[in-house]
C-alpha cells in the first residue's frame, strides 16, 4: 500500500518536484562544468576525478529542498567517495580543487590522510586559489603536486589562538551583574564574562595545547615536503612565485591549466566531478529519495550507521539568537539514538563528534542512551576538530575513540552562572522588585528568584550553586571513568578543565587511536564482524516530508519549549556576534542554554579560533 500511495503522490506532484529539484538532478557523474567541460563528453575510458572542496567539507550538508536531505558534499560522503575511488579501475588521477576554502587543522589532517592514501594508485594533484595554514597542511599531505593561482598568496604564518573577553562591556558599559562559578582551576569557561584577559591557568592550558598542535603541524608538513626550509611554514605570507621558490608549492597556474596538465600527464580522456562543485555521487537519485521521503520510507538502512553530532549541546535547541536552534539537540538526537538501539539490523554505530560542549543535563541524558547502544553493539567515536567538555562527555561512551593529532579533547569541568540585568535596567529608568511569598526570611527572595535575569545571586545562592556544580563535576568524572574503563583518579589527573591535543589525549588515555572517520568506519565494521565494504548510512535524516517540515522536535513530544533570551538581550547578542565575527559563534552557542534557564554547563573554556 505504501508503494502504491507513493506512486500516486509522484504522479500528482511529479511536475512540482521536477521543477523544484531540476537544479539538483543533473545525473550521476556529471562532467566538470566548472572546469569548462561540456555535459556531452564521453563517459567511458580513463578519467581523472575532480574533488571540489572549495566550499569546505562540513560534517553535515545543509538542509535541502523542502527540508529533505541535501545532496551537497559532506565529510562522510568524501570518505565514501575515497573508498570507491580506491576501487575504480578507470581512475588515472585526482585533482583536488581547494579554491579559497577555509579548513581547520584537524579536518585538513584527516582529509590529507584520506586522499593521500590514494597516491599509491594514481597521481593526486591539488589546485588552490589561496592557501592557509590548514589548506597548505591538507595539500602537503594529500598531493604529489600543488598548484596555486598566480595573483594570490600562501598564508603560512604559524599557529595562534584568539580569545575574546567582554567583561568590561558587560559590567562597565552595560551595567550587567555577571555571576559565574567554575569547578576545575583550568576550566575558565566564565573568563570571557568575568575577566579582561586569561588567568595564568587558562593561559597555561591553551599554550600547552597549541604547542602540541604546532609540533604535529610542522612534523606533518616536513614529512610531506622535506625540501621545505626550517622556518618557511611560519614566516609567510608568500607570493605565489616566492612560495614555489621555497618549495611550498610546485606550480603557479590556473585551475584549468592544472586540469589540462593532469589529463595530459595521465593520458586521461575526461574529467569528472565526484564531490562538490556540481553533482555529488548519487545525485541522479534525488527524485527517488524525495519519493521515498514522501512515502515515509527509510533513506538507506545499512549495517553501520553514522550519527553526526556537531555544534553546541542543548536540551531543545533554544538560546535564541545565540544558537539558532542548531547543534546537538537532545530532543532530536535522542530519538535517533533510541531508534538505533532498537534496530537489530544496525550492527555498529559510528558517532562523529565536533562539539565545544554545552548543556550538562543534555550531555548526561545522551551519554546514558549512548551507553545503552554500546551495551548492544560496537559504538566507535570519531573526533573532528574537537570533543571538548560536553562533547567529550559524549565521546567517552565509545568502544574505541579516534582523534587526529590536531583535534582538541578534554575540558572536563563544569561552569555555571547567569548575567543579571537589574543595574542596566535601572540606568534607563526601569526598576524590578521581587517579593517572596515567605515573609520574614531575608534569603527567600534570592532563592526564589535565583533563575531570574533581574536579580543577582547572593552569597548563600553562590554556595549552593557551587555545591551543585561540584556534584555534577564528580558525576562527569565518573561518567568518563565508566566509559573509558579507567580509574576515576586517572581521569581526574586530566580534568579540571584542561584541554589537550589529540596526540596528548592519546598519551593520557582520553583517546584510543590517532585516525579519522575512515579509520572509525573500518574499526566499526571489524568489531561487528562485517565485510570491509559493508554499507554505511547516515542516521537521523528526516524520514518523511511531514517530519522534515515538523519544526521543533520537543513540540512533537508534547514538551514545553523553554523560554528564549529576552528580546533586548537577544538583540544585544546579535550585535555582539556581528562585531566579533562568526568565529565566536560556537562558544556563544555552547553558553546559550543559560538563556533557557539552565544554570550548569559543560562548555569549552573559550571562544577558540586557531589560525
Amino acid at each position: 500500500m505504501r508503494r502504491s500511495l507513493a506512486a500516486k503522490l509522484l504522479r500528482a506532484g511529479g511536475a512540482l518536484l521536477l521543477a523544484l529539484g531540476s537544479a539538483g538532478c543533473d545525473g550521476r557523474h556529471r562532467a566538470a562544468s566548472s572546469a569548462g567541460s561540456t555535459a556531452d563528453e564521453p563517459r567511458g575510458g580513463p578519467a581523472i576525478v575532480v574533488l571540489d572542496l572549495s566550499d569546505g567539507v562540513p560534517e553535515a550538508p545543509p538542509t535541502g529542498l523542502l527540508g529533505l536531505p541535501s545532496k551537497s558534499a559532506s565529510f562522510d560522503e568524501l570518505v565514501h567517495v575515497s573508498e570507491r575511488l580506491g576501487r575504480d579501475k578507470d581512475l588515472r588521477g585526482i585533482l583536488v580543487r581547494l579554491g579559497t576554502a577555509s579548513i581547520g587543522l584537524a579536518r585538513a589532517q584527516e582529509i590529507g590522510t584520506l586522499v593521500g592514501a590514494l597516491r599509491a594508485r594514481v597521481p593526486v594533484w591539488c589546485h588552490a586559489d589561496e592557501l592557509s595554514n590548514g589548506t597548505l597542511y591538507l595539500a602537503a599531505r594529500a598531493c604529489t603536486r600543488i598548484w596555486l593561482s598566480p595573483a594570490t598568496s600562501v598564508d603560512a604564518v604559524g599557529l595562534a589562538a584568539q580569545t575574546i573577553y567582554f567583561h568590561k562591556l558587560l559590567a562597565d558599559e552595560l551595567g550587567l551583574d555577571v555571576d559565574f562559578l567554575q569547578v576545575g582551576k583550568y576550566k575558565g569557561a566564565e573568563e570571557p564574562f568575568t575577566r579582561d584577559g586569561p588567568s595564568p591557568e587558562a593561559r597555561q592550558s591553551l599554550q600547552s595545547t597549541l604547542s602540541d598542535m604546532r609540533a604535529a603541524w610542522l612534523d606533518g608538513l616536513r614529512q610531506a615536503r622535506p625540501t621545505m626550509a626550517e622556518a618557511t611554514p611560519e614566516d609567510g605570507p608568500y607570493s605565489a612565485h616566492d612560495a614555489k621558490d621555497l618549495g611550498l608549492i610546485d606550480e603557479v597556474g590556473y585551475f584549468d591549466e592544472a586540469r589540462d596538465a593532469l589529463e595530459k600527464d595521465t593520458s586521461a580522456v575526461r574529467a569528472e566531478i565526484q564531490l562538490g562543485g556540481g553533482s555529488a555521487p548519487g545525485a541522479g537519485d534525488d527524485l527517488s529519495d524525495a519519493l521515498r521521503a514522501i512515502a515515509g520510507e527509510s533513506l538507506g538502512a545499512a549495517p553501520v550507521s553514522l550519527v553526526r553530532a556537531g555544534g553546541a549541546i542543548s536540551m531543545a535547541g533554544g538560546g535564541g539568537v545565540l544558537s539558532g536552534g542548531s547543534g546537538i539537540v537532545e530532543a532530536r538526537m535522542m530519538r535517533t539514538l533510541v531508534r538505533l538501539e532498537r534496530d537489530d539490523d544496525v550492527k555498529a554505530v559510528v558517532l562523529r563528534i565536533d562539539s565545544p560542549g554545552g548543556s550538562a543535563l543534555a550531555s548526561d541524558l545522551l551519554w546514558h542512551e549512548l551507553m545503552r547502544i554500546r551495551a548492544k553493539k560496537p559504538l566507535v567515536v570519531s573526533v573532528g576538530s574537537m570533543a571538548a567538555s560536553g562533547g567529550y562527555y559524549l565521546a567517552s561512551t565509545g568502544t574505541t575513540i579516534f582523534a587526529d593529532d590536531t583535534s582538541i579533547v578534554g575540558s572536563i569541568g563544569v561552569v555555571g552562572g547567569k548575567i543579571a540585568a537589574d543595574r542596566a535596567l535601572e540606568k534607563i529608568g526601569v526598576h524590578a522588585e521581587t517579593i517572596a511569598a515567605k515573609a520574614g526570611d531575608p534569603g527567600a527572595t534570592a532563592r526564589a528568584a535565583y533563575e531570574s535575569l533581574l536579580t543577582p545571586w547572593d552569597d548563600a545562592t553562590r554556595v549552593r550553586m557551587l555545591a551543585t556544580m561540584t556534584g555534577i563535576y564528580q558525576l562527569f568524572l565518573a561518567r568518563v571513568a565508566e566509559g573509558r574503563k579507567i580509574p576515576v583518579e586517572r581521569v581526574a589527573a586530566s580534568a579540571e578543565g584542561r584541554i589537550f591535543s589529540g596526540r596528548e589525549g592519546k598519551a593520557r588515555g582520553l583517546v584510543d587511536e590517532l585516525g579519522g572517520l575512515a579509520e572509525a568506519f573500518a574499526r566499526a565494521r571489524s568489531l561487528a564482524s562485517l565485510p570491509a565494504d559493508a554499507r554505511v548510512s547516515v542516521a537521523g535524516e528526516p524520514s518523511g516530508l511531514l517530519d522534515a517540515l515538523g519544526g521543533n522536535p520537543s513540540q512533537a513530544r508534547g514538551e514545553t519549549v523553554p523560554a528564549q533570551l529576552p528580546e533586548g538581550l537577544g538583540t544585544a547578542a546579535a550585535e555582539l556576534l556581528a562585531r566579533v565575527g562568526p568565529e565566536l559563534a560556537p562558544f556563544l552557542a555552547s553558553m546559550a542554554p543559560l538563556g533557557d534557564r539552565e544554570r550548569i554547563l559543560c562548555a569549552l573554556p573559550f571562544g577558540l579560533t586557531v589560525r
